[in-house]
């Protein structure tokens, strides 16, 4: 027993900088298979702009979710934390046929939220994670136009 202690001590400090990360590491990687963008723009403005190049670009808006206010309805607080969700039947249905259980997955959703420090990050699935999780491997030219488009997207609405 007395071995595994220093043992645990030096495990312990090694993991002592992950749980020291600030809030801006920690959105910049929020969790496997999630692309983060930083955003110039509050969480709300963000989603208003990207949901503005959606529609331009053809795309269904289905919903817009401010969990924000859902906190506040039920007597709680919540820093602003929106989704959106959205999509395009002619590149997700293919992936559908491919592997329905993908459409656990689609539509496709992008959350906008501000973190601790006052910063605001646009978060969305990455296609090519869908892609590996769902083992769909035949859809590769649609994944590739996905993901572009989402790139190209996000990009514009957090500049």
């Amino acid at each position: 027993m007395k071995k595994l202690l220093p043992l645990c001590l030096a495990l312990s400090l090694l993991a002592l900088p992950l749980t020291l990360a600030s809030p801006t590491q920690a959105a910049e990687t929020m969790a496997k298979g999630v692309i983060v963008k930083k955003s110039n723009h509050s969480a709300a403005e963000t989603i208003d702009r990207l949901e503005a190049i959606l529609k331009e670009k053809g795309l269904t808006v289905f919903a817009k979710v401010d969990h924000s206010a859902g906190a506040q309805k039920a007597g709680l607080e919540l820093r602003p934390t929106v989704l959106l969700i959205f999509g395009n039947p002619k590149l997700g249905t293919p992936l559908m046929q491919s592997g329905q259980s993908i459409a656990i997955d689609l539509p496709q959703k992008a959350l906008a939220y501000e973190d601790a420090a006052g910063d605001v990050w646009l978060a969305y699935n990455d296609p090519a994670y869908l892609s590996e999780r769902h083992a769909i491997a035949d859809r590769a030219e649609v994944f590739k136009k996905i993901t572009g488009a989402l790139g190209n997207f996000t990009d514009a609405a957090v500049k």
